[in-house]
Parts: structure tokens; sequence; C-alpha cells
């Protein structure tokens, strides 16, 4: 950085970057500034490129920070990237490619000095920073102006009026990205900050006016998904032989500015890792997006950028009436639509599709209006597929996401009429040909039997069996396999159920069969568990209901206290673990119960699947009956499973399935409705928690701390999230 400078290890030995930082105070009409910012340097995209740049230019920024009290250079060039910026647009339409990147250049060694100067002072420091001024001779007479919030709506201005081009990417992604370095102070504080100058310039200052311009830009650099422009060899042509200083200067530094995301050079072939790396200015753009919509809102006003995303309209809506917000817009629907779909493998576009479903009822209105709701639930389903390889907030906006669509009856319709032909990244069996809404429940109670064994996140599960109760009463045509996943899948918890309560009331002669079998039990092993434990069914099942059925929660209060021991025993202080899930087991047997019960009792003769699993299943159901948290639950299904074992038994004995099948098509349509009792619709509604930046704030901060392009954060002093979340 500085003249011709083109490698972090010159930084520190720069003769113009040691003037800037040194003991001279320079006028802004020194031809020095010019110099300065006509360099050639390749900037970083990755973290560990970024992490050296910072180290090489700490140095240098201490140095400034000691003497630009007495010298003012800092402000002096923040005066010339600002004078640079009023002619920028002008510039742009003129094809003035130097004027530009001498402006990119100034912006460039700002942010790198703040990224330092936000670290190492507070705000009011760094707002003094910008209010020292020049005492050399020749410097402009000092204004009233502040400089910092003058420096932040011009980048606004930029991000706004300067439209995207190839010679002008570099210089929208440093001003996205400097607005990102000046919101970092965040990062090191654990409370959320709630006031400040920099928060109160961006929420109450003059560039408030610019909100919806801004977050409509924002969102267009996010839909347009531009890719950095191509390395450009020979950018200036001489204007005659000698082409003269300007030119002679140029030539040789400004080939590496169309190179300013490209590492290794220009024309050097990106590596796969590198490829597979967010484009700079959509990734930045969305970040900055996510922190301002994230900024809470102030003692008197609301966050004006998150009513300007609560607002916005689809362009082709024709509606004359006004919005009543100041900084409603419109936008393209469709290219949003499609660049949702296509960009949901990061956490920041599917924390976008999350706030943009919850929050703006026009979205969310468009979204399900859709006849392609397949393009966006498939890459959903594919997050929560790969539980493993991902974060728990990445997986749980997936998750609230599903649970937003399902609360619409016309979205559950739908997904049952989607057909979907041989789905490669579903590996547990194959699936040649599956509606969109079975292959929703399997990969739903997929992720609600991997939180169940592994993370044991309550409301994890807790949302997965909202979404499922939902869909339930527009159940249509199960999928065989899906409906063998919800019944085996209840069965499962059922067993688990009687090995909890068995251990707890018989402790010293517990059923060890029964643990064994659940102990591996999985979809290969299901018919071994299932033939094991109908005999332990009939041995133990009726006994403990029985007890259950007198005091049920004064047995389960006095066999918990008797696993753990004596007051002041040592070595069974502990609850065991199977104890404290019980309460965590009966409450999903009961929503499963109430899942399939809705099904049955609202489209049964459309899920002959769901029945036949039933029946096969029908000995461990039947136990259940007289338990007292199930008995109401069970009555219906109950009465399904004695209408259709009795047709069956009319039938004769060694049937097909095939025969059974037909068997339960005809019983469907013979069984009268009003056999079945009516339970009240379900239905469960996403509401967020009370203060929700108290989670989304972090959450955002760890995307841009992990994501940002081109920025590096050491671990040490960020404290608003530890760094395992992260």
């Amino acid at each position: 950085m500085g003249a011709n400078t083109s490698q972090v290890n010159d930084l520190s030995q720069n003769p113009s970057l040691g003037s800037l930082v040194g003991t001279e105070a320079i006028s802004e009409n020194d031809p020095f500034w010019n110099q300065l910012i006509s360099f050639t340097f390749t900037s970083p995209t990755s973290s560990r490129d970024s992490k050296l740049l910072e180290e090489a230019v700490i140095p240098l920024a201490k140095i400034l920070i000691e003497n630009n009290p007495r010298t003012g250079n800092f402000g002096a060039l923040v005066k010339i990237f600002l004078g640079r910026t009023k002619e920028l647009k002008i510039s742009t339409e003129c094809q003035d490619q130097l004027f530009i990147w001498q402006a990119h250049n100034a912006l460039f060694m700002i942010r790198c000095l703040l990224k330092v100067f936000v670290r190492e002072m507070s705000e009011e420091e760094l707002h003094m920073q910008f209010s020292y001024q020049e005492r050399a001779p020749g410097s402009s007479e000092t204004g009233s102006e502040d400089l910092l919030e003058e420096l932040i709506c011009n980048l606004v201005h930029l991000i706004v009026e300067v439209p995207l081009l190839d010679i002008t990417y570099s210089i929208l992604f440093e001003a996205v990205t400097t607005l990102l370095v000046l919101l970092s102070y965040q990062l090191f504080h654990k409370e959320i900050l709630r006031d400040g100058i920099i928060y109160k310039y961006l929420m109450l200052g003059k560039c408030v006016d610019l909100t919806s311009r801004l977050v409509k830009t924002l969102l267009y650099n996010f839909i347009r998904q531009e890719k950095c422009p191509p390395p450009v060899t020979h950018i200036f042509e001489s204007q005659s032989e000698g082409g003269g200083l300007l030119y002679g200067l140029a030539s040789g530094v400004a080939s590496g500015l169309w190179t300013v995301f490209t590492l290794g050079g220009a024309g050097s072939k990106l590596s796969p890792d590198q490829e597979q790396q967010p484009l700079p200015l959509p990734n930045q753009s969305l970040l900055l997006l996510l922190v301002l919509a994230n900024l809470s809102d102030g003692p008197d006003w609301p966050n004006p950028y998150r009513q300007a995303i609560k607002s916005f309209k689809n362009t082709q809506d024709t509606s004359s009436i006004p919005s009543p917000n100041p900084h409603a817009f419109q936008i393209n629907f469709n290219s949003l639509y499609t660049a949702l779909c296509d960009q949901q493998r990061s956490d920041q576009a599917t924390l976008l599709l999350y706030i943009l479903l919850h929050q703006n009822t026009n979205v969310r209105t468009y979204v399900l209006s859709r006849t392609d709701t397949e393009n966006l639930v498939m890459p959903i389903l594919d997050i929560l597929y790969h539980v493993e390889d991902r974060n728990s907030h990445h997986v749980y906006m997936a998750l609230i996401i599903l649970l937003i669509l399902t609360e619409d009856d016309t979205f559950n319709r739908s997904i049952h009429e989607v057909m979907l032909k041989n789905i490669t990244w579903y590996t547990e069996r194959s699936l040649t040909e599956i509606s969109l809404g079975s292959l929703l429940i399997l990969v739903v109670i997929r992720t609600i039997q991997f939180n169940m064994t592994r993370t044991r996140d309550k409301y994890l599960h807790t949302n997965c069996l909202a979404a499922l109760a939902n869909m339930s009463a527009q159940f249509r045509c199960l999928h065989q396999y899906a409906a063998q996943r919800i019944i085996s899948y209840t069965s499962r918890h059922m067993r688990r159920y009687l090995y909890v309560l068995d251990s707890m009331y018989f402790p010293g002669t517990g059923c060890r069969r029964l643990e064994h079998c659940l102990g591996a039990v999985g979809d290969a092993g299901e018919e071994l568990a299932h033939l094991t434990c109908s005999l332990i069914i009939r041995s133990y099942a009726s006994s403990l209901f029985a007890l259950l059925s007198k005091k049920h929660n004064k047995v389960l209060e006095q066999a918990t206290q008797s696993l753990r021991g004596p007051m002041g025993s040592e070595g069974n202080a502990a609850l065991p673990d199977y104890a404290q899930d019980l309460n965590v087991i009966e409450e999903v047997i009961r929503m499963m119960l109430e899942i399939i019960n809705s099904c049955l009792s609202n489209s049964l003769h459309h899920n002959p699947n769901l029945v036949y699993a039933l029946l096969y299943k029908r000995e461990l159901f039947e136990q259940f009956r007289s338990h007292p948290s199930f008995q109401d639950i069970m009555q219906n299904l109950d009465t399904v499973i004695g209408f259709f074992s009795a047709r069956l038994e009319q039938a004769g004995s060694d049937l097909s399935v095939e025969r059974v099948q037909e068997v339960i098509k005809k019983g469907a349509v013979a069984l009268p409705k009003d056999r079945l009792k009516k339970f009240p619709e379900l239905k469960f509604k996403y509401v967020e928690e009370d203060q929700p930046e108290d989670f989304f704030i972090p959450y955002v901060w760890s995307l841009v701390f992990n994501s940002g392009v081109g920025l590096h954060w050491t671990p040490q002093g960020i404290e608003l999230f530890s760094m395992d979340s992260s």
C-alpha cells in the first residue's frame, strides 16, 4: 500500500506510508496524496491473507494513533477520499477508471486503518481521530462538519448511487466492507449495543433518508450474485506517443487493481477451495443487510432498516394503496425468490429467508403462492438431512422456515401433489419416486431422531413436531416408507418409555432384554425389537400403567426419589439419564399420537399405507390404551385398529400384502366418520422469543466473523459470543 507497493512485507518500509503516519502534517493540497493513493495491491479475500495484511498494518496504525492528534493526517486522508466520492458517479459514466481506482485505494487504506482503530479504541476515541485537524500551511479551513458522519453518509451514497459495473465492483465492495468494520464494535462487547455514536448516525443521522435505497441495493447485490470482474492487463490507453506523466504513473500500477479479488495475481487459476468461496460483493452486502436489520430498536424509534425489510413489495404489485411505512420500496420478487432458492447452502441466505418469511407478509404470501415450492423446500430439507455437518443455528433457522411454511394449509396440501424422482442424497432408503410432502416427513423425523440421540435440544424437537402436526390433517397418499417411519418412530419411543418405567419401578429386576434390543435399534433392527418387545409388553405394561393410573404424578415423583437414593448418600446423587428423559419421551409420544390421530380423523381414506403400518404394530399401540396420559387420544386409534382388524379377520388368514392393502382401502371408505371422536385441529404458530436480539445479533456477527470476505479478527478480545459457538 502506498505508491507502487505490491507486497505486504513492503508496508513497514514504504516511505509514503511512513509520511502518512509520521510526525509531519501534510496539507490536503500536497501532491503527496495523489502519489499515496496511486498503488496496486491485491486485496486479500481469504482470512489467512487478511491476517497477514492486518499484522503488517497494526504497527503503522499504532504510530498514526500516536501522531494523528498533532498532524490530523488521518482526517486529511478521509477528506481526500470524500473529495473524490463527489464525482464518482460522473467518473463511472465517463469510464474514468483512473479516478475510480484512486478513490478505491484511498478507501481501502481507510478501511485497513479503521479495522485496527476499532479494536484499539472506544467509539469516542475513534470519533476524536476524525476530528483532529491539519495544521499545515495551505490546509483548508476547518468547518463544523462531523467527519465520521460525513464518511458514513458518503459510503451509503456511494453504495446506492454508483452503478455496479466491472470498474466499480471493487470500490462498492470496499464501501460495504468499511461500514461492516465501523459496526464491528459489537464484536468486542458482550452486551447488545443499544446506542453509541455510529449506531445513532445510522439510525437517526442524515443517511436515514437513504434507508430504503440502501436496503434495496444490498438486496439486489445479493440477488444478482455478480462475480468478480475478470483480470484486465491493459486498462489505460496512451493518448499520444509519450503518454504523459499521468499515463506513465498509471500504466505500471493500474492493472493490479482489476485483479483485486484474484489471489495470486493476474491470470492465476483459482484452486477448488477458492472457487467455493462466496462472491465478495453479494456476500458482504448480505452480511451488512443482516447486521443493519438486527440493530436493536431505540427507546423512541424503530429500526428503519428492519422497517424497510418488513414493508417492501413486489414490483408487479399494482396496488394503489400507499404504504404507511416511509421506508417502503418495491423489488422484483421473482428474482429474489430465485436467488433465495439457489443460495440456501449458506447460513446468511437461510437467515435472510427466515427474516423475510417471518417479518414481510408480502414475501410470505408470494412464496406460498408459487407453484414451484420444491425449489425452495428441497434446499431446506438438504440442510436438515445433513444436520451432522451443519451448525446448530443453521439447522434451527431451516426448521423454523418449515414451521412457518406449514402454518399454511394450501402449502400443506400442495406438497403432496409434487412428485420427486431419484432423491440421491437420501441414503437410508432408495427413493425412486416420492412426494415432496412424504420426503419432508422423512427428513423431519430423521432430524428429531438425531436430536433425541445427540444434541437433546428441547426447542428443536418441539418445533419439528409442531411442523409435522401442522401438516397432519393434510397428509395425502403417504409414501409407504414415510407411513412406516411415522409409526416406527412412535413405537420406538413407546418401547423406550416402557424400559424407563421398568427401570424406575423395578430397578433390581429390570428387563435387560428390552435394554439390549433398544441399545442398537435402527431401521434394520426394527423387526427384532418389535418381536422381542411384544413379549415384554404383555408382562409389564398392564401392571405399570395400572400403577400409573392410581396417582400418576405422585408415583413418578416417588420413583424418581428412590432412584436418587437417601438424602445425603453419596454415589447415587445424580438422576439417571433415562429418568430425566421420561417427560420428554412422554411429550414426544403424546404429540406423535396426536399427529397420527389427526391424519386418521381428517384423511384416513387418503392414507392406506399409514393404516397398514399402524396395524402391523397394533400390539404395542393397544397396550397404551390404558395409559392415563394417552387414554383420550388412543380412543380413535383403538377404533381404527379394531375396525380394520375385524375386516382382515373376515377376509381370511394368510393374506398377501396386496390383499391386505385392498381390504384397508375398501374399509377406509366404509368406516363411518362419526365413529371417530373429534379433537381440536392441530395448529402451531411460530412466535419469536422475547428479546430476539439476544439470539440474532450474536448469530449475525458470528457469520460476519466466519464468512466476511477479506476480513480477519483474532479470537482474543471477542466478547459477543464464545468461539465454540462461532
